[in-house]
């Protein structure tokens, strides 16, 4: 139980609990107490009320700092200032208001911008300074007042400041981390709604322009085409509430595609006129690859095999995929019966590009010399036993 009572973030309540001890601590005490004690070169006693009045003057306001940060710290050096230069507190007493001056001036400068606490903090310099100057004693000089004002306030105020600017770079950092995770999230909700629509409006496109191509000469493969676009147009909306669903906390969907998956991308390329042979090797069957790189290679593979049936259809192509034991290559070649024409890069090639970057991997894509093109891809990972 004491150990959640240390440990606990302090409530506002618990702060106000303990701004009300140090007040009467500071102001009944230790300025109450220094306000008794004697001039050390004789003079007129004030009354022992006077002096414990002066005290709680000084010590109380502490105890609402940060409700007026301005208004306790304008009012804690006026009086301070004001008890020093009558007299009421003997200036090598002066150590005694210093701790209610400081505790007001950290509180401005951690709460207030520094264009606003930083003239507080050095009018009250000025007041502070001038009131140990005029004493009539020969405990200092001017100069040596206005170093123990410096020092009644100066660390106080850099103190608050400090940790202010350190809070602010805190604040910043979380919203830029924030925002750096927001952007992140949408640029992986972009990639896969890309490999799902790209893919699937390909082979729906390639089918719906067969059926319309022989829907008054041959009705039955019209209709084949057309039970192919219903069943590529199903499963698209499956992968669509999956990727929309991992967006929503407590949403449950179908577990993402990974390696095992593979094969039915060649079903689905051969309905856009691609002859297509995956062949997935598994030099270390005992290590578990882990899901997002799984995901990776199956999204490469897909996106590849999208722009061969776009580009180069009707083509044959191989699709190899090989798991060892630290890292997952893949390598998707086309023959090329038609010429690619390529112009930049599209979403496609950024979207497979973006995917090795985030495993620390290598990415190449390119025309082949004898005809055709290539996609590899290196996506490294940290084996895990199976």
């Amino acid at each position: 139980m004491s150990a959640h009572l240390l440990t606990r973030r302090l409530r506002p309540v618990d702060l106000y609990l303990v701004d009300g001890v140090l007040a009467v601590v500071v102001g009944a005490a230790l300025c109450a107490y220094a306000a008794l004690e004697s001039p050390l070169h004789g003079g007129v006693r004030e009354p022992v009320w006077v002096s414990v009045l002066v005290g709680l003057v000084i010590g109380l306001p502490v105890a609402v700092r940060r409700r007026w940060p301005v208004a306790v710290s304008v009012a804690v050096s006026l009086t301070a200032a004001a008890a020093i230069a009558t007299g009421v507190i003997p200036n090598f007493a002066a150590a005694a208001p210093a701790v209610a001056i400081g505790l007001a001036f950290y509180t401005l400068a951690v709460t207030t911008p520094a264009w606003r606490s930083l003239p507080c903090a050095a009018a009250g310099l000025v007041v502070v300074s001038v009131a140990l100057a005029l004493t009539d004693d020969d405990l200092w000089t001017r100069t040596g007042a206005m170093v123990y004002g410096a020092v009644m306030i100066a660390p106080a105020w850099l103190l608050g400041w400090s940790i202010r600017e350190r809070r602010a770079l805190a604040a910043r950092q979380s919203e830029q981390l924030v925002r750096q995770a927001a952007t992140e999230e949408r640029l992986r909700v972009a990639r896969e709604l890309h490999d799902v629509v790209a893919h699937t409006m390909s082979l729906i496109v390639v089918k719906a322009a067969v059926a319309n191509h022989v829907a008054e000469s041959d009705p039955g493969q019209a209709r084949d085409a057309l039970r192919v676009i219903e069943a590529t147009g199903r499963t698209a909306l499956t992968d669509v509430r999956r990727v929309l669903g991992a967006l929503r906390e407590g949403t449950a969907y179908a577990p993402a595609p990974g390696l095992d998956a593979l094969p039915g991308l060649a079903d689905q390329a051969a309905i856009g006129g691609v002859a297509v042979r995956v062949d997935v090797r598994h030099d270390a069957p005992d290590v578990a690859v882990p899901e997002s790189v799984g995901l990776a290679a199956y999204r490469i593979v897909q996106e590849a095999l999208t722009n061969v049936v776009k580009h180069a259809a009707p083509a044959a192509c191989q699709a190899t995929v090989t798991v060892a034991p630290d890292e997952v290559r893949v390598e998707v070649t086309d023959d090329g019966r038609r010429p690619v024409r390529m112009a930049g890069e599209g979403h496609g090639l950024t979207g497979m590009r973006e995917r090795v970057a985030l495993h620390g991997g290598e990415f190449s894509a390119g025309p082949r010399s004898a005809g055709g093109f290539v996609v590899t891809a290196r996506l490294p990972y940290r084996a895990v036993a199976a």
